[in-house]
């Protein structure tokens, strides 16, 4: 689009921090929600695991067998490696840079959890973890799941001066490797000191921004590492800077506008649909996955 179809940029809302909520020994830190802001719809949660290094001959990741209905998580694995598996028999393991979408739908157990590599030798560990919602109609999608190596996710030069990877949704005709449920627009960016991007966003569409580290201004605001900033949902461009090296995770998508009924791993628009959601899990209807 040519710069002079730009309407206007987006406002800054609010920053709203991370909250450092440890797992263990897994240093955790969780922007959404929180205490000014529940959801930024469609987007229910994120939490920001490390960045650490791990000892040789480590635990690793604590995150085995569980449920989950009514919604998709998108991870992250920015630095280290992360193994999957779930009822639906997929497997995989990412390295740096890769991502798994996982459409969790009417149901099913997945574990999240580090290769033997990763245990025996340890090393550096980076992931980000975020719920995307689903409006009703789609809650009960069957179940699927997409992993993604850093070579399969593109890698798009920004005019001025940043990498944009795009992972969902069209940047510059190009279009990412994942398809969507809900036409949801998700990329990472690195923006090296200096650099100066105007990212074109649809009016009425909710960004979610997060910035991952570094130091940069949004719509000429300051803007802190470890913070989700809330824009309007005015204008069409998002005008961010760098002022060091950094790294932002980028996304928008519709917001969907309906009641959000959620029950630890279940996100549901209803009580009863979460009692439900209880008893089909009970009742192995999401299948099994040995641990």
């Amino acid at each position: 689009m040519p710069s002079d179809t730009i309407q206007s940029a987006r406002r800054v809302i609010a920053q709203h921090p991370a909250k450092r909520d440890d797992i263990g020994d897994l240093v955790t830190r969780r922007p959404l929600p929180g205490p000014q802001l529940e959801q930024l719809d469609p987007f229910l949660f994120l939490n920001h695991h490390g960045p650490q290094t791990y000892p040789a001959n480590n635990r690793g990741l604590p995150f085995g067998p569980h449920p989950h209905r009514g919604f998709e998580t998108v991870t992250f694995i920015l630095g280290g490696s992360l193994a999957h598996a779930d009822s639906a028999q997929h497997q995989s393991v990412i390295n740096a840079g890769g991502v798994q979408w996982m459409t969790a739908g009417s149901g099913i157990v997945h574990a999240e959890i580090s290769p033997e590599e990763f245990l025996r030798d340890g090393g550096p560990l980076e992931i980000l973890q975020l719920w995307v919602n689903l409006p009703s109609h789609l809650k009960m999608s069957e179940p699927r799941y997409v992993g993604l190596q850093r070579e399969s996710i593109p890698a798009i030069k920004l005019p001025g001066g940043g990498e944009l990877n795009l992972i969902s949704g069209e940047w510059q005709g190009n279009a990412g490797p994942i398809d969507t449920l809900t036409g949801v627009f998700m990329s990472t960016l690195r923006l090296p000191a200096g650099s100066h991007e105007q990212l074109l966003v649809a009016p009425g569409r909710q960004v979610f921004l997060y910035v991952v580290d570094g130091d940069v201004t949004v719509g000429g605001e300051p803007v802190k590492a470890h913070h989700l900033i809330e824009v309007d949902r005015d204008g069409d461009s998002l005008d961010i800077a760098a002022n060091s090296d950094a790294r932002l995770l980028f996304g928008h998508g519709e917001v969907i506008d309906e009641p959000v009924y959620s029950h630890g791993p279940f996100v549901m628009n209803t009580r009863e649909e979460i009692f439900q959601a209880v008893e089909d899990y009970q009742n192995g209807k999401f299948g099994g996955l040995d641990a």
